[in-house]
């Protein structure tokens, strides 16, 4: 069942407490729409069309960077296409990975048509099943303020799949031009010298 939270509410009050060292991956479509209503922010990495791609390159963002709190946000047509990152994620228990899913069960970039989520899949159960130890479903303003704190002052990995409205809401673009946007995450990550003259791949 659907849930009755808003989703440009929901991300606005994830980011809100916000440190300089939390790094926030976001999915394709709106999980960066709703990332960037926020505001477009250097330490942010949104995905602009790299379907399936998200939690897994959170993992790799938390293993390069254990210092670093890593958040992703993305929605349940990626997570549904990049489940088996789940396992991987729990086999290497990164403590400073959090995974948001915003779960309004359609496919919101292709037409709303419905995901598995709208039947029976359960993607908070299939984080537990794959060894995540912090999952839960959120619903209610209470349960949303409780992940909230957990992603912020808990421990990872986490997976936590948030309810949320079908809406129809603006776009508000990121940078979509990939090499500024690599190189600008790069440079706010590591610093200018390090991003520009030493960092090689």
């Amino acid at each position: 069942m659907a849930g009755q939270l808003h989703r440009r509410d929901v991300v606005a009050a994830m980011l809100a407490p916000r440190t300089p060292d939390t790094l926030v991956i976001s999915g394709l479509g709106s999980s960066s729409w709703d990332v960037t209503a926020v505001g477009d922010d250097d330490r942010n990495f949104c995905l602009i069309g790299g379907m399936g791609l998200t939690a897994i390159i959170g993992l790799g963002l938390a293993q390069t960077q254990p210092e670093k709190k890593v958040l992703v946000i993305t929605g349940d047509g990626d997570m549904l296409m990049g489940m088996g990152s789940l396992a991987t994620i729990a086999n290497v228990a990164p403590r400073n990975l959090s995974i948001c899913v915003l779960d309004n069960e359609l496919f919101g970039e292709t037409g709303g048509q419905p995901t598995h989520t709208a039947g029976v899949t359960d993607l908070t159960a299939i984080a537990r099943g794959a060894g995540i130890p912090t999952a839960s479903t959120v619903r209610t303003e209470d349960e949303l303020k409780a992940v909230i704190d957990s992603v912020h002052n808990g421990s990872g990995p986490q997976f936590h799949t948030i309810k949320i409205l079908h809406e129809e809401l603006d776009s508000p673009k990121p940078p979509l031009d990939g090499g500024y946007t690599k190189d600008r995450f790069r440079i706010a990550l590591l610093g200018e010298a390090k991003a520009v003259g030493g960092f090689k791949g």
